[in-house]
C-alpha cells in the first residue's frame, strides 16, 4: 500500500502521438515521438507494436507517466511511459473520453 502523498508524486499527462515507428531489431517495440506541450517532444519506447494500428495511432492522445527517470531500452532513451492494461482480449491503451489540451495533468 502507498499513501496518497506517495501517489501524488506520479505525474500523468495527456500526450499526443506525433510519430510512431518500429524499433529496428524488435517485433514488440515502437519508437514514439510524443508532444506534451513542452518546449520539445519526448521520445518514448513502448512494447505495444503488435497492439496498435500505426495509421490511427499517430495523432491520437494517450495518457503517460511523465516523471519517471529516463530508461535506456535497446540503446534508446525512453522519457515517459504510456499507460496500458491487458486482459484475455489483448492490450488496451489508456485515454481520456474526449480530446483535451496536450499536456493536461491528470488529477
Amino acid at each position: 500500500m502507498i499513501t496518497i502523498d506517495e501517489f501524488k508524486k506520479v505525474e500523468m499527462k495527456v500526450g499526443q502521438i506525433i510519430k510512431a515507428e518500429p524499433v529496428e531489431g524488435s517485433d514488440k517495440l515502437l519508437l514514439l515521438e510524443v508532444d506534451f506541450g513542452e518546449d520539445k517532444t519526448r521520445t518514448v519506447v513502448s512494447g505495444i507494436a503488435g497492439h496498435v494500428d500505426l495509421e490511427s495511432f499517430v495523432g491520437s492522445q494517450k495518457i503517460f507517466v511523465t516523471n519517471l527517470e529516463p530508461r535506456d531500452i535497446m540503446g534508446i532513451e525512453s522519457q515517459a511511459m504510456i499507460l496500458a492494461c491487458k486482459d484475455g482480449q489483448g492490450l488496451a491503451l489508456i485515454e481520456a473520453n474526449r480530446v483535451l489540451p496536450i499536456g493536461t495533468i491528470l488529477s
